[in-house]
């Protein structure tokens, strides 16, 4: 679906139409231009009736007519008398501020879910009835940028469907409502080929837009899994970063001040993926020892790009420290990775690379490495269609046979497949996308389908409707989201 949030321009032209203050100040300024406007044509009348104070000067009849002539002359030309304009003045903003914002309204319906045990919560029917805004402000001042952006929930569907006590606080603290800073930075041209960048931000490594294997500095959402695209998921995180520019290529460096993690689902959830409560991950503090640190090289040629990466970074995932307590906690990790595009024709061809070093486990103590790779192509030779496949693999280096135990249940590889159409009707108002992704052969590790329809029904308001089918699977994320099958719905407004 368009992203589960609402998005949209408030610049500088926009209108103003709303609110007792805006009429009358409206009213203010037509009165004052009516006022000027009569004072203004009092002076042409007092002009045009100067000359009868003078005395009268006999004239024949044949002068009396070129006078006569000459005073009606005026009668002859187009009516340019003035007339209020039905249009209300626009407000416009300073050309150094620019505000976006964007209302929201979805829901999703459970159409495959069983009934539910005594004392837990039922999942059947509306899931989700939440209303979501967004506000984001940029100011721009020469070379440098300052952007700031929140934004906000609150899902009634706990309430409408009578199953609010059946919830924990810690689910619904996070569930129904949510206040939460976006992308919040400011930016400068120290030099022609120098940027700074500090602040929460979000950085986009890899080429893939569908699996991810490089793109690893943002943690992602997965509260809601299978709803929307990655790039509605990533959470920004406060950094430093520092690019010099040369020729073709870019070299970026980048600080990472703030520890931050994926968000999974929380117990009491139909998407939890244990069968009991476990105690919230131990999460490392702000300080200079978390420090961690990534580099990136970038080039873009005549058809082609490619970068390569490196990081110190925490891992995402968590992982069991202590079985017996359930505590968990996030390893620190050595990354390193590529990513290479190649366009020929309609063709996209790209790729990807990734090694893990460090990575921990719960069932053995030992520090383990990983090695991703990609494989994706892009074809857009039909009229106003892309289709877009992706392949992925996850190697574990020297597999122990106890990962495959509870709760890490690995494998030495996991397979990833990817499969997007999108295609754009009604004179690009009607967007139509197929998404599915699946772990295994044919989804037999878990995975999701999902059907999109989008209507423009103007520039500012779009539609959504669509339906998600879950397969339930081995891969943690997906052993029970069989049942979680729904139709989702939405209306966005872009202001």
């Amino acid at each position: 679906m368009s992203r589960f949030s609402l998005s949209g321009n408030l610049k500088k032209g926009c209108n103003t139409q709303f609110g007792l203050k805006r009429v009358v100040g409206l009213s203010t300024i037509l009165f004052v231009f009516i006022i000027v406007s009569s004072i203004s044509r009092a002076d042409e009348l007092e002009d045009l009736l100067s000359g009868f104070e003078e005395e009268a000067v006999p004239t024949t009849d044949k002068d009396s007519e070129g006078n006569i002539d000459e005073l009606l002359s005026g009668f002859e030309e187009d009516d340019q008398s003035f007339t209020l304009s039905d249009d209300p003045p626009e407000y416009v903003f300073p050309d150094w501020l620019e505000l976006s914002g964007s209302l929201a309204l979805q829901s999703t319906v459970n159409f495959s879910q069983q009934a539910p045990l005594p004392g837990q919560p039922d999942y059947r029917g509306l899931s989700m009835f939440r209303g979501v805004a967004e506000l984001l402000s940029d100011v721009h001042q020469d070379n440098w940028k300052a952007r700031v952006g929140i934004a906000m929930f609150y899902d009634a569907a706990y309430l409408l469907n009578g199953q609010r006590q059946f919830y924990t606080d810690e689910f619904l603290d996070q569930y129904e409502s949510e206040v939460r800073l976006n992308e919040a930075y400011l930016q400068a041209d120290l030099s022609p080929k120098l940027d700074l960048k500090i602040g929460r931000q979000i950085v986009v490594w890899g080429k893939s837009d569908n699996i991810r294997v490089t793109d690893i500095l943002n943690p992602l959402d997965l509260r809601w899994p299978g709803l929307v695209d990655i790039r509605f998921l990533r959470l920004p995180v406060t950094m430093t970063k520092l690019d010099y520019y040369r020729g073709n290529w870019n070299l970026g460096g980048i600080v990472i001040h703030e520890p931050r993690f994926n968000k999974f689902p929380v117990y009491n959830g139909e998407f939890y993926p244990f069968v009991r409560a476990i105690p919230e991950p131990e999460e490392p503090e702000v300080s200079w020892s978390n420090q961690q640190a990534a580099m990136s090289l970038s080039g873009i040629f005549s058809g082609w790009d490619i970068a390569f990466y490196a990081a110190y970074v925490f891992d995402k995932n968590p992982y069991f420290s202590d079985l017996e307590s359930g505590q968990r906690q996030y390893a620190d990790v050595f990354f390193g990775g590529g990513a290479v595009n190649y366009a020929v024709g309609n063709w996209l061809l790209k790729g990807e690379a990734a090694f893990w070093d460090g990575l921990r486990f719960s069932t053995i103590e030992e520090d383990k490495q990983r090695v991703d790779m990609l494989v994706g192509v892009d074809y857009s030779g039909f009229t106003e269609t892309t289709i877009t496949l992706e392949f992925a693999n996850r190697h574990l280096v020297d597999f122990d046979d106890r990962l495959s135990q509870s709760p890490d249940g690995q494998k030495q590889d996991w397979q990833q497949f990817a499969f997007r159409l999108t295609r754009d009707f009604l004179n690009d108002t009607l967007h139509f996308t197929l998404l599915l992704s699946s772990y295994g052969i044919f989804a037999g590790e878990g995975g999701f389908e999902r059907f999109q329809l989008e209507y423009d029904l103007s520039d500012n308001l779009t539609l959504t409707g669509g339906v998600v089918l879950y397969q339930s699977g081995d891969f943690p994320s997906f052993q029970d989201a069989g049942d979680n099958d729904r139709l989702l719905f939405e209306v966005e407004y872009r202001f």
